[in-house]
């Protein structure tokens, strides 16, 4: 085996126009954008790419994190610091919050994350990866 860990995840959109709102969020989180075509763009970090695309094989323009496939993506944020300011930016990015009722330990009490959804419905999740001192 060569390695460990993901290589890549390639979403597909309906529409290029949320881009956007993605390319916010991946800068903030470290990764570099590294391709962009009138269909898609790939940001890298740690090895490891992300790709979002349109295609016009899509059988359905509306995404579901709820059906089958995969519900969300998380990333590491850094510290608890760094999720904080993000989780405060987002919504002026095109990112809702989700869970703030019990932000940021909607996954348990050990563990410091923020969830996110963008307007298509996609949801993120930002793990922060160590305590601020």
């Amino acid at each position: 085996m060569s390695g460990v860990g993901f290589h890549h995840v390639e979403v597909w959109v309906a529409d290029a126009a949320e881009f956007g709102a993605w390319a916010w969020l991946m800068e903030r989180l470290g990764f570099e954008l590294v391709q962009e075509w009138p269909e898609g763009v790939s940001w890298a970090a740690g090895g490891a790419y992300l790709t979002l695309t349109t295609s016009p094989n899509l059988s359905d323009g509306e995404h579901d994190r709820r059906r089958p496939g995969v519900n969300h993506v998380a990333f590491h944020g850094g510290s608890q610091k760094a999720v904080d300011a993000l989780m405060a930016d987002a919504p002026a990015r095109g990112w809702q919050p989700l869970y703030a009722e019990r932000y940021p330990h909607a996954g348990g009490a050990d563990h410091y994350a923020g969830w996110l959804e963008n307007a298509a419905g996609f949801k993120v999740e930002v793990v922060a990866g160590r305590a601020d001192g």
